[in-house]
């Protein structure tokens, strides 16, 4: 990106606003949806947010113990960002980077929470930083905050800033970007968990250029028998699009897996040309609660983009 568009990405929404201020929402709203619909920070089950509330409690105290430390910054953004409040992640983010400019981690983060935040241009120009100041070094493993059930952490420094750069490339639509990331991120993969994830994005990402052939090698790549931890949504998504199950039989077993596979299998009916069936499902998905998963950002993103082609033909 070039300096003069970074210039523009950090100058905020509005003349004068300070780089590191957030767009501004309705009272009560966590983040504006695509569609300019306010979205209240998503609820959490008693027992699930009393427990993510004693580790936001024990990072916070971490971190007011010691000021200057990254990885408690890290971790103390990272804990807000597991309540929901993804706004105050970013101003502990922002306020690390302003101790901390040189390290990619806290880029990484809250380049994050900004595409929760619908806010995706800072995204772009925070993973961008992410990758020029990783750029040479040795990549490493990322410690899970939520961790899967084996407890194993399935994903690298350098594979999620590309990860997340390809998803916000994705959902503004710039999909030979997004492909330009997915690709980067795919060089750093070391385990089928993001393998597969990956790969499916990489996927719809060429169907959307309309690159057939290469989006089936894509699929062809795709080890038969992965060994997942944690991205089973994604692996049905992956054999539902190449044919080895039957649609009917993809349900979910949580909100995410369920927004996940609405999203996915919208998208097989779109590049199938069952168009009503398509937007229905991706209607479906922005009708649930769980608006800061990535599949429910994609629905919107694409009925944003379904929205104003209507529009531009009047």
């Amino acid at each position: 990106m070039k300096l003069a568009s970074l210039v523009l990405v950090y100058a905020g929404c509005a003349a004068g606003t300070p780089p590191t201020a957030l767009p501004a929402v309705p009272p009560g709203a966590e983040a504006v949806s695509l569609s300019g619909r306010p979205l209240a920070r998503p609820p959490l089950v008693p027992d699930e947010l009393a427990k993510r509330q004693r580790a936001y409690d024990e990072a916070r105290v971490a971190h007011d113990r010691a000021p200057d430390d990254i990885d408690a910054a890290i971790w103390h953004g990272r804990r807000l960002g597991y309540l929901n409040r993804f706004r105050d992640a970013v101003d502990v983010f922002s306020a690390a980077i302003a101790k901390h400019p040189d390290d990619a981690r806290l880029y990484r983060h809250r380049g994050h929470r900004y595409i929760t935040l619908r806010v995706l241009d800072r995204a772009i120009a925070d993973f961008e930083k992410a990758a020029a100041l990783r750029s040479g070094k040795p990549d490493e493993i990322e410690p899970d905050g939520l961790p899967n059930p084996a407890n194993v952490p399935t994903s690298t420094l350098h594979g999620n800033i590309y990860y997340h750069l390809g998803l916000a490339h994705y959902l503004r639509g710039d999909f030979a970007a997004a492909l330009h990331a997915y690709e980067a991120c795919m060089a750093t993969v070391t385990n089928d968990d993001m393998r597969v994830a990956t790969a499916y994005w990489q996927y719809l990402t060429l169907r959307q250029l309309g690159r057939t052939d290469d989006a089936a090698a894509v699929l062809a790549a795709v080890p038969a028998k992965p060994t997942i931890l944690e991205n089973d949504g994604y692996h049905l998504l992956l054999q539902l699009f190449r044919g080895e199950i039957d649609v009917a039989k993809l349900t979910g077993n949580t909100d995410l897996d369920r927004h996940t596979i609405g999203y996915g299998v919208a998208m097989w009916k779109w590049f199938a040309g069952d168009r009503d069936g398509a937007l229905a499902d991706l209607r479906a998905v922005v009708a649930g609660e769980l608006w800061p998963a990535f599949a429910y950002l994609a629905a919107e993103a694409e009925l944003a983009r379904r929205t104003n082609a209507t529009t531009a033909k009047r």
